[in-house]
């Protein structure tokens, strides 16, 4: 046998051994990552990694969901979001929960699902939305679940923005919905980055609280307005006439896409709702209602109760809209304002207009005509 067949032979038998001694080391191993967990735990941070087309920020998600055993999955997104994916919880019981991020430019036609929320802006506080705070363009929403959505707008290009919206069917105390806060914010900014969207981001949110108004220790006379009402603190008399002597308001916010601002009658019931929208949710809300706005159609079929306006602003193409509902209690099945004045609500969504349109540098306050 020649040397060169020998030499053959023991590559053959060698590789044979590496090949023997890795099933042998792999037999060994994959038992001890199964029963360790450590394969679940690597399996597990990759789907973290890799959801939402790799643009979920995960600094706030042990947070929100209140466990740092985590496992992220794709959803069906039907071509109506940019990317979309969700975050559960691995243990089952009382401790389980899910987390759903979505991801979607405003030009782009607004699913269904983000528009439903519009709906409720006449049935008394329900349509509230509380500001993010920290510079961020975004607002919690808690109609059943609490809900962050952000707004981006890209400064590269101004008819659009990176809109993302967070779902979390969990715990909705404060550390939650800060972690929930702090995920939507930065994944928004993250996803921005990602898919060319030049866009001004905030400072990281170490405190998010939700929606409160609509509690009796919110109410507050009229002339101690300073936030989201302070348009209406000098036409106080007027007020109190049309039957809404106080207030209920949110912190001014010059950052949020959508401000509110409630009128109350002498009962502690809100009477008058007024809306300030902004960019994507300017955008959302007229997809949402107006069609209503311009045939007539206000909180209960044709009774144009409710008054509005539009601005051009310099931070998008899409024009501002402010809106004036009389309002519907559905505790009581009536309208805490009995008399709806027509003349009070043009004035006071004038007034509340021009106060939010001169904050953000908007001009061209226009009034929309009524049907």
């Amino acid at each position: 046998m020649s040397t060169m067949q020998i030499n053959s032979r023991l590559r053959r038998i060698h590789a044979g051994w590496y090949v023997g001694a890795f099933v042998l080391v792999l037999g060994i191993v994959a038992p001890v990552l199964y029963s360790t967990g450590a394969y679940d735990s690597w399996r597990n941070g990759h789907s973290l990694d890799q959801a939402c087309d790799g643009t979920l920020a995960q600094g706030g998600l042990d947070a929100a969901l209140g466990s740092s055993n985590l496992r992220a999955g794709s959803l069906d997104s039907g071509g109506d979001y940019l990317a979309q994916c969700s975050v559960k919880t691995t243990e089952s019981g009382v401790r389980g929960g899910t987390l759903q991020i979505k991801l979607r430019w405003s030009s782009d036609t607004p699913p269904s699902d983000t528009l439903a929320r519009y709906d409720s802006d006449t049935d008394g506080v329900e349509g509230q939305a509380a500001p993010l705070g920290n510079g961020w363009p975004g607002v919690v929403i808690a109609q059943g679940f609490p809900q962050v959505m952000v707004a981006l707008d890209c400064q590269n290009q101004r008819s659009k923005a990176l809109v993302a919206y967070g779902d979390l069917h969990a715990s909705n105390n404060g550390p939650a919905l800060t972690g929930l806060g702090r995920v939507i914010t930065e994944t928004a900014q993250k996803a921005a980055a990602k898919y060319g969207c030049r866009a001004r981001a905030g400072k990281q949110l170490t405190q998010v609280s939700a929606p409160t108004l609509g509690k009796p220790l919110t109410v507050k006379p009229l002339a101690q307005a300073q936030g989201s009402c302070a348009a209406l603190r000098e036409p106080a008399s007027t007020a109190a006439e049309s039957g809404t002597p106080s207030i209920m308001e949110y912190p001014a916010d010059t950052q949020a896409p959508q401000v509110n601002c409630y009128l109350v009658t002498p009962a502690k019931k809100p009477g008058y709702g007024l809306y300030a929208y902004y960019g994507a949710a300017a955008k959302d809300f007229l997809a949402s209602e107006g069609r209503n706005l311009k045939e007539g159609y206000g909180p209960t079929h044709k009774d144009n109760d409710y008054s509005w306006a539009t601005a051009k602003c310099p931070q998008s193409t899409q024009p501002a809209v402010f809106v004036l509902y009389r309002l519907y209690d559905r505790d009581t099945d009536t309208y805490p304002v009995r008399h709806y004045s027509a003349q009070f609500a043009t004035s006071a969504v004038k007034a509340f207009a021009d106060h939010e349109a001169k904050q953000r540098g908007c001009t061209d306050v226009q009034m929309a005509s009524q049907p």
